[in-house]
C-alpha cells in the first residue's frame, strides 16, 4: 500500500503587484496555516517519507514547513518544475516516476491542476482544495509506476477553516 497525500501550498502574499506569480510568498495567514495542517497529519500518525514540491516560492514555503514539522531534512525535498501551475498528466507523470522505496509521498502544488487531480483519483468529489487544504489517498499497490490504474481508496480532506475557532 502507498499513500498520496496532495497539499494546495499556504496563502500567498498579494501586497507587492511587481513580483511574478512565481515569485510570490506566503502571507501572515499562509505561515499560520501551513504548520497547523502538518501538525493536523501528524496527530493522524502520518509519516511521510517523500516529499515534492513546485519550486514555485508558495508552494516551496509551504512544502518547508511540512518537512520542519515532520523532521524531514529541507535539501531532500524534491522540487519539480512541472508542478507549478500542472495539468492532471503531469501530476500522474510525476507520481509514476516516484522510487517505490517511498511509501508515503506529500505532493504540494497549485490549484486548479491540484483540486482536478484530486477528483480523477476516487469517487470523492470536491469544489476546491482551498490554500493549506490536503487530500490524502491510499493506494493499493507496491508500485508507483502503476498508479494510474491501481484501485485508490479516500482517506481525507481537511483545511484550516474546519479548525478555526
Amino acid at each position: 500500500m502507498k499513500t498520496l497525500i496532495l497539499v494546495r501550498h499556504a496563502k500567498s502574499d498579494w501586497s507587492n503587484p511587481s513580483l511574478s506569480d512565481f515569485d510570490r510568498p506566503l502571507n501572515e495567514r499562509g505561515k499560520r496555516d501551513a504548520p497547523v495542517m502538518a501538525k493536523r497529519l501528524l496527530e493522524k500518525g502520518i509519516t511521510i517519507d517523500r516529499i515534492i514540491s513546485s519550486p514555485a516560492k508558495r508552494a516551496a514555503r509551504t512544502a518547508k514547513h511540512f518537512a520542519d514539522a515532520f523532521g524531514y531534512k529541507k535539501g531532500k525535498i524534491e522540487f519539480v518544475e512541472d508542478l507549478y501551475l500542472a495539468d492532471t498528466s503531469t501530476f500522474f507523470s510525476v507520481i509514476e516516476n516516484v522510487n517505490d522505496k517511498y511509501d508515503c509521498v506529500a505532493l504540494f502544488s497549485h490549484n486548479f491542476g491540484i483540486t482536478d487531480f484530486a477528483n480523477m483519483l476516487t469517487n470523492t468529489r470536491i469544489d476546491n482544495i482551498p490554500t493549506s487544504g490536503v487530500f490524502a489517498i491510499s493506494i493499493d499497490t507496491k508500485k508507483w509506476s502503476s498508479f494510474k490504474t491501481a484501485p485508490k481508496e479516500f482517506l481525507f480532506f481537511e483545511y484550516p477553516a474546519l479548525f478555526k475557532k
